[in-house]
């Protein structure tokens, strides 16, 4: 079974769930996950984790995003996109002067209304099943932080380009609302692109038919990145012989020569065994993407 990361270029009009369903065809595994679901409009940067590697899907060390989104001003719709139902319009006011005006504002740690089209679950059912019945269910705000906001021009009236760094768990359609209201403005997404998720950016990425046909010449295993990439931050601790084999048992080595933290473990010969604590002088296995034996 391959084992790995395979970031993929998320196509526009499929969803993270279908892309993971085309994918276990592709490699012939069920043992599949992915870091960050995107909107079927978006595009971008979708880490796939495959095989063993899935153990590490929530153990990343680094949960931020950055996206390119297209903010159109004007109209308001169910969904905070253009693939909703328009449900009020109004003349434009404002402009490029205002838009930058508000955009410090949003800057830093703020609370945020996950919107009634998204796959947050209240009392066990997701808000999306709900909305789709015309049904408005109570939501609470949850934290998130906006790290930075670029200006990127104005393709078209009443269209304008912003580059946003952000925490996991931010939804790019509701901060656009909320920046055209700043504005006094009315406004919807009309375009998204996600160009970096955690460690992974826009150029490890593969389209689908990069995928496929990589595939087709039986050289897909050289488009995975290896699951240690994951947590490349770590110091890295080379184990001998005896503390692998310890690793491997899942007993501790005592009076180990290293200072106390959280540590990536390679053997002597390289290969990344996974993660591990030294406390007090003990190393302690925390998690292996090698089979114990």
């Amino acid at each position: 079974m391959m084992q790995g990361i395979l970031i993929v270029d998320n196509p526009s009009g499929w969803t993270s769930f279908d892309v993971i369903a085309k994918l276990r065809g592709v490699l012939g595994t069920r043992k599949l996950g992915h870091s960050g679901t995107l909107d079927p409009m978006a595009t971008g940067v979708l880490p796939v984790f495959c095989g063993a590697a899935s153990k590490a899907v929530d153990l990343q060390l680094n949960h931020d995003k950055a996206y390119c989104a297209r903010l159109r001003l004007g109209a308001r719709t169910d969904t905070g996109d253009i693939t909703g139902r328009v449900l009020e319009t109004r003349p434009v006011t404002a402009g490029e002067a205002e838009l930058l005006a508000v955009l410090p504002d949003f800057i830093g740690p703020r609370m945020q209304l996950p919107p009634m089209y998204s796959a947050v679950k209240v009392n066990g059912q997701p808000l999306y099943k709900a909305a789709r019945q015309g049904l408005e269910v109570e939501r609470k705000p949850r934290p998130i932080e906006i790290y930075d906001i670029q200006y990127g021009g104005s393709p078209a009236q009443g269209e304008y380009l912003l580059t946003v760094r952000c925490s996991k768990g931010t939804y790019i359609r509701v901060l656009l609302e909320e920046i055209a209201a700043a504005m006094g403005q009315l406004g919807t997404m009309s375009g998204l692109r996600r160009i970096q998720a955690g460690v992974y950016g826009e150029a490890d990425a593969h389209t689908l038919e990069e995928i496929l046909a990589a595939k087709e010449a039986e050289t897909l295993e050289s488009l995975l990145l290896p699951v240690e990439s994951v947590f490349a931050s770590l110091p890295l601790l080379v184990a001998d012989e005896r503390a692998a084999r310890h690793l491997y048992t899942g007993c501790p080595t005592s009076r180990y020569p290293a200072a106390d933290g959280r540590y990536r473990v390679q053997d002597e010969e390289g290969r990344f065994l996974g993660l591990a604590r030294v406390e007090q002088g003990v190393l302690k296995v925390e998690k292996l993407f090698v089979e114990r034996t």
